[in-house]
């Protein structure tokens, strides 16, 4: 029997998404959207994009939450995007009603789901879509880490003139403006781009990864970014639904790693059929402590301001 997906949104992160998936005949997917008609036409012309692939999955879009039953893995992209001048964080209320509904709502028919938090401010809807299914930390896991990553792997490419396939670059942190691009961890083919950039360059890269998104937003100026956002996301549902245990920075919930615990952050992670099957600790020096724990703790002020605008 195949394995189900279903994606939660039919914008165009979720969309894109259902594209790779259903293109690389990895599962069935199932892709709901609350606007009637949107999701059904949708599946309905990568149905018929499929016989063109050579995939044999089937696609459904529905408005009916009864036909994501039994999904092995269920994505959140459902909410708000950026508008220009907008931060993630500036999405906080809106989205957290859209993420807690479809969390509510998922949840009692998959009860084995492994989630993917996608919608922004992502480290903190993940921390929600906890709260309200009680599942196992290990099965909801956010989407930023590999999109921050890949940014931040691409303008080094450019920079050092060599393939972006060749960069390994780490982002640590919440996906927002204290997001933590690791230099030291970052390299071309397994040499840290510390010995090949000068600090001025790599301090202006980091600049760039930090307001990756924010750029996409400013040029686009009636949406946000998608093509990278559903790449990356599809890069954790394949590790996932084939069991890869593919090492992949993503927003994890940390129970004591790093010296921190109770909220999400992005770490380096084993992704697997059970979700995070390990979070990786590596030996950060003083200014990535202090830069992780300050990222951490803005992911905690933003969700305890989310707590309080719940309680009035």
């Amino acid at each position: 029997m195949k394995k189900k997906v279903s994606i939660i949104g039919a914008g165009n992160v979720g969309a894109s998404l259902a594209q790779l998936v259903v293109h690389s005949g990895l599962a069935d997917v199932v892709l709901f959207d609350i606007v009637e008609g949107v999701p059904q036409g949708k599946a309905l012309d990568l149905s018929e994009a499929c016989p063109l692939w050579g995939s044999s999955v089937k696609v459904i879009g529905t408005n009916d939450y009864k036909d994501t039953a039994d999904s092995d893995v269920v994505v959140i992209t459902a909410g708000f995007p950026r508008k220009p001048g907008m931060s993630r964080d500036d999405l906080l209320a809106a989205n957290a009603k859209v993420v807690g509904d479809v969390a509510k709502n998922t949840c009692s028919v998959s009860k084995d789901a492994i989630y993917i938090v996608v919608t922004n401010p992502m480290d903190v809807m993940a921390q929600m879509t906890l709260k309200v299914t009680g599942f196992n930390p290990n099965r909801i896991i956010g989407m930023g880490g590999i999109l921050d990553s890949a940014r931040f792997r691409t303008f080094v490419a450019w920079e050092l003139g060599i393939a972006p396939e060749d960069i390994e670059a780490l982002v640590m942190g919440g996906h927002g403006d204290q997001m933590v691009p690791m230099p030291r961890f970052t390299t071309a083919k397994g040499i840290s781009i510390i010995h090949l950039l000068s600090k001025e360059k790599i301090d202006k890269l980091i600049e760039r990864t930090k307001n990756g998104g924010a750029e996409i937003v400013g040029l686009l100026k009636t949406g946000s970014a998608f093509y990278a956002p559903a790449a990356s996301t599809f890069q954790m549902v394949k590790s996932v639904i084939l069991d890869e245990k593919r090492l992949l920075p993503c927003s994890a919930y940390l129970d004591g790693e790093y010296g921190l615990k109770g909220y999400y952050a992005g770490v380096p992670v084993v992704l697997g059929k059970n979700g995070v099957e390990k979070i990786v600790e590596l030996p950060l020096n003083e200014q990535e402590k202090q830069d992780f724990e300050k990222s951490f703790n803005a992911v905690k002020d933003l969700v305890q301001k989310l707590e309080t605008m719940e309680a009035k």
